[in-house]
């Protein structure tokens, strides 16, 4: 056995979830679908969502919520922030034509990313949608393409946050400047200012959102609207217990890894502030330089708050579920191999690894009892092909035909990295649903192509 037993890290759930872990339902779709696949809760989207509403309201501040649809690219979540009045925050023209497609209205769009392309202002400017402009020749693009199409843009001026200067993202304040003197006589309605941050720092974000109302007064002695400000997204999600982190943290080492793995770093899986609770944070701090709370500032400026939350409305909306398909014994432990690839679990992208451990679904009742440590390898012939480098402390033995439900996976990790390499399938996306009509849940496919 190995020198000392690897730390667990239970991830939190729904009861939502647990109801299935004992359902037929699992293996049924495993065995329908024939392979590994990706289950998706819109209820939960619609809890998130109203969350940070009601995080909004508590404050008397006016705002809005867009979805950033880069976390995740399922039809589903694009459908009910439609459905919500929610806007989604595009970087592409493929996300701009998916969102408008799936009944988002163009005003409901904000457009971010470096760069944009010009058929993606293009149906921005036609659409009426909110552009995020990055860079000085991007507004010159923008300006040039409203006055040939005859419209005004709407625009927002993404601001370089100050201490970032190497960020290749935003406007440092002498082109801030410049951004406003153009703009002053162009075809264009400056709505405000944004910005993006790494990272999530209550009190950084704050700060800059207190600066970004003062650019709004100023920009109105300019004669610009300038009535609302973006703080992006950046509210974390807390995927696992205070405690249970606390103890991996301080325990984990590289040999409860296969290889003896180490790694640079990690996403921060417990979040003492995280989703709404964490924008509750933002609009109760005061920035720096102020003497009231930002929620103040905000009221009293007459400034609404844009928030682009992509992970956080996505938290505990969604799983990804594999089938044991090998079971090889090492030294201590054992390296199960599973009928998918962590090109479906994004968390390698990031050289780093996804720690909430999956649930072991049997598919039989004679499983020896654990703790059984074993590590996750994919389907593929690569040897760095690893879905959990981790020794997962299993309570049962996993055999061949067992599922692997990896929890709270919407958010990042389905899809940042797909691909059908070996000709592998990408999992598809399950939406499950609890109509009131009906004692189990019903399943369909989801609707993106």
């Amino acid at each position: 056995m190995t020198t000392s037993a690897p730390p667990s890290l239970a991830a939190r759930t729904t009861d939502e979830v647990r109801s299935l872990l004992d359902d037929p339902l699992l293996h049924e779709l495993h065995h329908g679908l024939g392979g590994p696949y990706h289950l998706l809760f819109p209820g939960r989207f619609d809890a998130n969502a109203a969350a940070f509403r009601e995080a909004l309201a508590e404050a008397g501040v006016e705002g809005q919520v867009y979805f950033a649809k880069k976390a995740n690219k399922a039809a589903v979540f694009v459908e009910r922030a439609a459905v919500l009045g929610l806007g989604v925050d595009v970087a592409s023209h493929g996300e701009l034509r998916e969102a408008l497609a799936h009944g988002v209205r163009g005003a409901d769009v904000v457009v971010t990313g470096p760069a944009k392309s010009e058929q993606l202002l293009r149906v921005a400017v036609l659409q009426g949608s909110l552009v995020a402009v990055d860079a000085i020749d991007e507004l010159d693009r923008v300006l040039a393409l409203a006055a040939g199409l005859g419209r005004t843009a709407r625009v927002l001026l993404r601001r370089l946050p100050p201490g970032q200067p190497h960020s290749r993202f935003g406007l440092d304040e002498d082109e801030c400047e410049t951004a406003l003197r153009r703009c002053s006589a162009g075809p264009v309605d400056v709505e405000g200012f944004s910005f993006h941050l790494s990272g999530y720092d209550v009190r950084q974000r704050a700060d800059l959102a207190g600066q970004l109302v003062r650019l709004c007064l100023h920009a109105r002695e300019m004669g610009l609207r300038a009535d609302r400000i973006s703080i992006g997204g950046g509210f974390a999600v807390d995927y696992v217990g205070a405690d249970d982190w606390r103890r991996f943290t301080k325990e984990h080492r590289p040999e409860h890894y296969h290889a003896d793995k180490t790694f640079s770093g990690f996403y921060p899986y417990h979040s003492p502030v995280a989703g709404a609770d964490a924008l509750r944070a933002v609009l109760g701090a005061t920035p720096a330089g102020e003497r009231e709370p930002l929620a103040r500032l905000l009221r009293a400026a007459g400034v609404r708050l844009l928030a682009e939350p992509g992970r956080a409305l996505l938290d505990q909306a969604g799983c990804t579920v594999f089938a044991v398909q090998g079971v090889k014994e090492r030294d201590g432990y054992a390296v199960l191999t599973v009928d998918g690839t962590s090109l479906s679990l994004s968390e390698q992208w990031f050289e780093s690894e996804y720690l909430p451990e999956p649930v072991l679904v049997p598919h039989t009742e004679e499983s020896d009892a654990g703790p059984f440590p074993a590590c996750v390898g994919a389907a593929t012939c690569l040897e760095s092909d690893m879905i959990s480098w981790r020794k997962i402390p299993f309570p049962l033995r996993p055999v061949v035909g067992d599922l692997l439900l990896y929890l709270n996976t919407a958010g990042y990790q389905m899809d940042s990295n797909e691909s059908p390499f070996h000709e592998l399938a990408l999992p598809p996306k399950v939406v499950i649903e609890h109509p009131s009509d009906s004692v189990r849940p019903r399943w369909r496919l989801d609707r993106h192509p």
